[in-house]
């Protein structure tokens, strides 16, 4: 069975189109005999969701599942494939063994739509929450395909690599949060206790004060105003609403897409994030036999940028018309997402018929690339916070000093 590296997975909830859901089995895979799942005749496609009743279905719909939990299922589930055992099987073995009961009823649910002969893929379907649209199309290519074992293996290596890479900045982005909190904590500190006990001070000695100290007073007396912080607080919280339902529609996800890859070192690293995970799909679902159209609409469905949804259907309708894949990348829009190096790589793959393992050492070079990214933006966090905290307390400090050399100045003559 083919090992994979772990790379990440993008959560989406737009809805699979990979294929027809009549398409037919063209291999044997050992536990997923031809005809269904478990051998038996497939029935009508509502026959199992009519059979939950209103209460099972919501109940099931609000299961939280854990990133370990859906990491462990998938491999379990690809390791007892790949040992010849059924599917259902498999999933009722998983279900028994699942710690949450609420996990635990989701696997059997699917084992029973398995049983009633209702594909695998449909199936994960009806859990939107749990499955996002890529894992969904992924299971169904291999259905297609004879090749589930090496599939869920593969789905399993995106959860462990994404679920790592988020440990890992969480990591990095505790210290500077403390940092952060430390540092608000000892500006309120400033601002609502020494500051009025330096003000009577100052008061009393008739000093005039400097023209920071007085923007510094101003924006005191603002914090202390109940009536102005909650005008203002009013305020943030109608904007921060509308904001949100505005990042909603159409036009405000095209922004923030457009936000995200061209915003210096953050943007490259999120296009470097969703180049390598397109061309580690691309990899294995190819060198599993995929055909190179499903290939490309399961990576639509794990991207969640507008700019790469549109590249890679615009590439997608460039290979219907006729074009190679390469050249449907460099004609597409947004082609500058994907590198002339990459489209090179992939033009010599496809006159060598080595497309798959192109996209392999196209996947493992923008992995190394994107993980010692992380690593040089987490090491500059730390200094950046320092940095920019420092300069708002000693700001502050020197706003609340000055007046005290002034007075000090008068005394001395």
């Amino acid at each position: 069975m083919k090992t994979t590296e772990q790379f990440g997975l993008e959560n989406e909830g737009e809805e699979s189109r990979l294929a027809p859901s009549g398409r037919q089995q063209t291999q044997d895979t050992p536990g997923i005999p031809r005809g269904g799942e478990t051998g038996l005749q497939p029935q009508s496609e509502t026959s199992y969701s009519e059979s939950l009743s209103q209460a099972q279905r919501r109940r099931l719909g609000a299961v939280r599942v854990k990133q370990g939990e859906l990491i462990l299922f998938s491999t379990q589930l690809s390791v007892m494939l790949d040992s010849g055992v059924v599917l259902s099987d498999a999933l009722d073995a998983i279900g028994e063994q699942a710690d949450r009961e609420g996990f635990k009823a989701i696997i059997m649910s699917l084992a029973d739509a398995v049983k009633n002969g209702e594909c695998f893929s449909k199936a994960l379907g009806r859990h939107p929450r749990i499955f996002n649209p890529m894992f969904i199309s992924m299971v169904k290519a291999s259905e297609a395909s004879g090749k589930m074992p090496e599939m869920l293996n593969v789905l399993s290596g995106y959860l462990s690599f994404e679920s790592d890479t988020r440990k890992r900045i969480k990591g990095a982005l505790t210290y500077p949060f403390i940092m952060a909190l430390m540092a608000v904590a000892a500006t309120g500190t400033l601002m609502f206790f020494v500051l009025p006990r330096f003000m009577k001070i100052y008061e009393a000695k008739g000093a005039a004060l400097p023209k920071l100290t007085q923007i510094l007073v101003g924006f005191s007396g603002i914090l202390g105003n109940f009536q102005a912080m909650t005008g203002i607080v009013t305020a943030l919280i109608l904007l921060s609403t509308a904001l949100y339902y505005w990042a909603r529609t159409s036009s405000g996800q095209q922004v923030i897409d457009y936000i995200k890859i061209h915003t210096p070192v953050l943007g490259t690293m999120f296009v470097d994030m969703v180049v390598t995970r397109s061309m580690r799909i691309m990899a294995t679902m190819v060198n599993t036999g995929v055909r190179l159209l499903d290939s490309i609409e399961v990576i639509q469905d794990s991207c969640d940028n507008y700019y790469f949804r549109r590249l890679w259907a615009k590439v997608d309708g460039k290979i219907r018309d006729g074009y190679q894949l390469s050249e449907s990348i460099l004609i597409s829009p947004s082609s500058e997402l994907i590198s002339p190096g990459i489209i090179q790589m992939l033009r010599a793959g496809e006159k060598s018929g080595k497309l798959g393992d192109v996209c392999d050492k196209i996947s493992v070079f923008y992995e190394k690339k994107l993980e010692a990214s992380i690593k040089n933006v987490m090491a500059l966090i730390e200094p950046l916070m320092i940095t920019v905290l420092g300069s708002i307390i000693g700001t502050i400090a020197i706003a609340l000093l000055l007046p005290v050399f002034k007075i000090s100045k008068v005394i001395a003559h």
